[in-house]
């Protein structure tokens, strides 16, 4: 059940951006022009993004349990530090270079498209890079 739930989410996700062309990158590099042909679509999409999911929260807060019955898993709060502005400053600086995030990346690169392939693999290597350096740091 939980996998059929991940890849309906997933495959729901994929459509949304792909509907509102948030999966093509000259669409996201033009949100971030702000000093040239400035396009504010991405705003819009990202607000109703955050309307949805807070709706969606509010609910599972009410209802106290997964949709499949299971307990609900919050994560707890985090509280701004060096690391995750850094973090954070490196995933918009990609962002901006690229003109991909994460989820449209896996979009195009389903879609085969070479740069976001390219995109996915540096994203992969980046992800298995921390997680080596992690398990580094925790064994001392």
């Amino acid at each position: 059940m939980k996998i059929t739930s991940a890849l309906l989410a997933g495959l729901l996700f994929g459509l949304g951006l792909i509907v509102s062309g948030m999966a093509d990158p000259a669409k996201v590099l033009g949100f971030l022009d702000l000093a040239g042909a400035w396009d504010p679509s991405l705003a819009f999409v990202m607000a109703g993004a955050v309307l949805a999911a807070s709706l969606g929260y509010a609910w599972l807060r009410r209802r106290g349990r997964a949709l499949d019955g299971g307990p609900l898993h919050w994560p707890p709060p985090a509280r701004v530090d060096v690391r995750l502005a850094v973090g954070s400053l490196v995933f918009g600086a990609g962002w901006g270079l690229a003109g991909f995030c994460p989820g449209p990346a896996l979009v195009n690169a389903a879609a085969g498209l070479p740069q976001a392939l390219i995109f996915v693999a540096a994203m992969v290597a980046g992800m298995a890079l921390f997680s080596a350096l992690e398990y580094l740091k925790n064994r001392q």
